[in-house]
């Protein structure tokens, strides 16, 4: 069996870091295809992955060298440790770069996560925190930068939006990204933004809620001589009630905004009443975004879709893969086998024939080699497509 046309191609060409003496035994490729089969099937640890190769060996030699048997769990730990994250990292965008992502209507949150074993108290070093870039229609993680080491997420995310493609998407930021060089970042890389505004840039956050309660004072005439538009939506479920109220304004002067703000074309409002057995709860947010009021439903899309980053990546990451218990921390292992994790995400959420959860997957896979082919070359449907495209586009000229 081979495994030509998977990503695995795509980390082939790393570079060994270890020093090529008498104890050096196992390849390099050996080990990361082991790393990534492993975690899609539920091995959360260097043991664990050892323990993995073990039971599968008789498999595994069917498509990999293994000159020298299964290696150690220190032989992972050691490897991983040594790896060059940025390397690793460079290796995955590339991947990801032959995957057809319609990004041109996606929604592309972006959002921060702490892996909270990864620190290390007694030397000082801080728990590992990566900022990510979620493909929300398509359910993929396209990228990920780590903070640096007294720094924050303002600093990392201008560099995640250098190594992605944000064009004519949406990108979703909470208010800790909602920075003038971050937007200005976006707009020069000709996307879109819908940025959360609160109440740690006061002055800011005044003027937009100024705005609103201004053009609300008259019932009347709400909102007259204003360019907006408001949309309402209802959700009803186990026992509660929502009633979402959208606003979007433009000003007829766009240098109104931009003067203040780069690229800024309006500001929104979102009001939610939920009612809960028979309690009721009202909260209001505000936005800034670069998208004119006609392009409401756009903006209503990227405010409810932003919040797929945590359910889909983070969530799954902390429950299904429990990367929040995982303690590996020495040299660059935590940020290396972060980056595994992911990847095996991706495969597993972009797998559908079963409609399980990410846990019954990773099971499934671990106990049906024909599941876990399928899953490890469940990127082979967006590469299609893709094949497809620049066929017809040949065809077609």
């Amino acid at each position: 069996m081979k495994l030509e046309g998977t990503l695995i191609d795509h980390f082939r060409t790393i570079t060994d870091p270890r020093i090529q003496n008498h104890n050096f035994r196992h390849n390099l490729t050996d080990i990361l295809i082991i790393a990534i089969l492993g975690t899609i099937c539920g091995a959360d640890g260097w043991v664990e992955l050892q323990r993995f190769a073990e039971a599968k060996e008789d498999w595994l030699r069917t498509f990999l060298e293994l000159p020298n048997g299964i290696p150690s769990h220190d032989t992972f730990g050691r490897v991983f440790c040594l790896l060059d994250p940025k390397v690793f990292e460079t290796c995955f965008m590339e991947w990801i770069s032959t995957l057809t992502v319609d990004i041109v209507n996606e929604i592309i949150a972006i959002d921060g996560k702490t892996s909270r074993g990864s620190s290390n108290k007694r030397e000082g070093t801080p728990a590992l925190h990566l900022v990510s870039a979620w493909a929300a229609k398509s359910r993929l993680m396209l990228g990920q930068v780590k903070t640096e080491d007294k720094s924050n997420e303002i600093t990392a995310i201008p560099k995640l939006l250098d190594v992605i493609d944000v064009a004519e998407s949406v990108v979703t930021i909470d208010a800790m990204g909602c920075q003038k060089k971050i937007a200005e970042k976006i707009i020069k890389r000709e996307g879109n933004y819908v940025l959360a505004l609160k109440e740690n840039q006061k002055t800011l956050y005044d003027d937009v809620k100024s705005i609103f309660a201004k053009a609300e004072e008259n019932k009347q005439k709400q909102y007259k001589k204003m360019l907006h538009l408001r949309r309402v939506k209802k959700r009803k479920g186990h026992g509660r009630i929502e009633t979402i109220k959208y606003t979007l304004v433009s000003t007829r002067d766009p240098l109104f905004f931009e003067l203040r703000w780069p690229g800024l074309r309006g500001i929104g409002k979102v009001e939610i009443k939920r009612s809960v057995n028979g309690e009721t709860v009202h909260s209001t947010r505000y936005f800034l975004t670069n998208l004119e009021y006609e392009d409401i439903d756009k903006f209503i899309e990227a405010v409810q879709k932003h919040w797929q980053i945590e359910i889909d990546l983070h969530w799954s990451l902390d429950v299904s893969f429990k990367e929040d218990h995982s303690q590996v921390r020495i040299g660059n292992a935590a940020q290396n086998l972060a980056l595994i994790r992911r990847i095996a995400l991706n495969l597993l959420k972009q797998e559908s024939s079963i409609k399980n959860g990410i846990t019954c997957k990773r099971k499934t896979a671990g106990w049906d080699h024909r599941y876990l082919l399928k899953v490890l070359t469940a990127d082979r449907a967006l590469q299609k497509n893709k094949i497809e495209e620049t066929a017809n586009l040949i065809t077609s000229e």
